[in-house]
């Protein structure tokens, strides 16, 4: 009775955020009138609910997840200081005279960005709104540009410093520590953001260097290619607008990677940094770096808010004995640890048609990853492959969250279909690094080993 309870809860929690209630309030309010059911119903006991305090003070008193803020920050005045529109009129005329010039543009200009300021929205807009029209205008395909549009600005989600990781990381280590107490094994190892950002430099740069040798082999002959306009190459210019992304991320990434600062400390560096530079070069006053504060409130408390709504679904998920289901569920598919790995990463590939990757990470993530991890799956290799499975769902037709983007900010002349058409090859790609890590883990695991011994 309780584990029917425990998937009765979880099928109506999916039934209700389809209907499109807000996804916090959803997760609470189902779980607690769960909750409630089961307490008059003698099928579940009231020991789980005493814990709540307890578990949402420690998501208050998080030192880890003291990083969201200020990546989101550091991201927020970036976009508002103008860097991306610098950096892709630099690159287009360091890039200019190549035929896929304005394509490969974009996606360095894309890559930096998901380095510098990790939130894949602002990024698709961004590229959408300065490189679609110029794409299109110098006669590159309607799909090929929105394509490489959206690909590039999920890069986000993987390239580190990236919020997806810092969440993953956070929820990750929960799950390691659960499963070890599971195990009776009560070692204080956890998983680490640190970890994950290291983990995920290999795959980051490897997806990039796909997406050009694509863009490279791909891109067709453009009649107008010998006429149009191009800026000269100015060397001063290019430097000017690559030197400050590019010191943000020695800054940020180079302090974590030499051990000189944890993750959340090196959010703060980043974040001064983006301001220090944007006031530098005098795109930055009062008025913005108040409006980008506000914008950061707004983005952090969304964040916390499912995260604690999360946190007391977990919680009454665990005590309906729903934990336990999901142990002997993935014990009795075939194939054992790669079956039950090759289940999850489908059910999170098909939940990011409908969910945004908060959301799976913090509902799904949790209940999924202990069980795994008592199976004997390397977490930094898992928390990788879950980043590059959310970040495919973020491009997968028809409804990707970067599709809409896109679709948002492209010209009325811009057909939907062409941007599935254009998303369509750079999601076979990304399956395809999902498919190489999966039988090569060492792209994930070797610069992580090597640096940490």
């Amino acid at each position: 009775m309780m584990e029917w309870m425990a998937l009765l809860l979880f099928l109506c929690v999916c039934g209700t955020l389809l209907l499109g209630y807000p996804v916090a309030l959803t997760l609470a309010g189902t779980s607690l009138i769960f909750a409630g059911i089961g307490v008059l119903t003698g099928t579940f006991e009231t020991s789980y609910l005493n814990a709540l305090p307890s578990r949402l003070f420690g998501i208050i008193n998080n030192q880890t997840l003291l990083a969201v803020p200020l990546f989101v920050l550091m991201g927020i005045v970036l976009e508002k200081s103008k860097v991306a529109e610098d950096l892709l009129t630099a690159m287009a005329s360091l890039f200019g005279n190549f035929r896929s010039g304005l394509v490969l543009s974009v996606i360095f200009v894309g890559m930096l960005l998901a380095a510098s300021t990790g939130i894949v929205g602002a990024t698709v807009v961004t590229m959408g709104l300065l490189s679609l029209p110029a794409m299109l205008k110098k006669g590159y395909p309607q799909s090929l540009a929105c394509g490489s549009i959206c690909a590039t600005g999920t890069l986000g989600q993987i390239i580190p410093p990236s919020i997806a990781l810092v969440l993953l990381g956070d929820v990750l280590s929960g799950a390691y520590q659960q499963a070890q107490l599971n195990m009776g094994n009560f070692s204080p190892d956890s998983v680490s953001v640190g970890d994950l950002f290291v983990g995920a430099i290999v795959p980051g740069l490897l997806l990039v260097a796909l997406y050009a040798l694509y863009v490279l082999i791909f891109t067709p002959k453009l009649e107008a290619n010998e006429s149009h306009d191009t800026q000269e190459d100015n060397t001063t210019s290019v430097f000017g607008a690559l030197f400050p992304p590019l010191m943000l991320i020695i800054l940020v990434l180079g302090s974590i990677l030499a051990g000189f600062a944890t993750p959340t400390e090196a959010a703060g560096v980043g974040a001064t940094g983006a301001i220090l530079l944007a006031f530098a070069q005098q795109k930055m006053d009062w008025t913005r770096l108040q409006a980008a504060a506000l914008d950061t409130t707004k983005v952090t408390a969304m964040i916390f808010m499912i995260l604690i709504g999360a946190s007391i679904f977990s919680l009454i998920f665990r005590g309906f004995g729903g934990e336990e289901m999901i142990h002997r569920f993935f014990e009795r598919l075939p194939g054992g640890e790669f079956g039950a790995i090759l289940m999850v990463m489908a059910i999170i590939f098909v939940l990011g048609f409908i969910l945004d990757f908060i959301e799976i990470t913090f509902v799904v993530v949790p209940l999924v990853a202990p069980v795994l991890f008592m199976m004997g799956v390397d977490p930094i290799w898992l928390g990788i492959m879950i980043a590059v499975n959310l970040q495919t769902s973020f491009l997968t037709p028809p409804f990707g969250f970067a599709l809409f983007y896109l679709r948002g900010v492209a010209p009325p002349s811009v057909q939907t279909m062409q941007i599935y058409k254009g998303v369509a090859p750079f999601v076979l790609i990304q399956l395809g690094l999902l498919i190489m890590m999966a039988i090569w883990p060492e792209i994930i695991t070797w610069l992580p080993d090597t640096i940490y011994g």
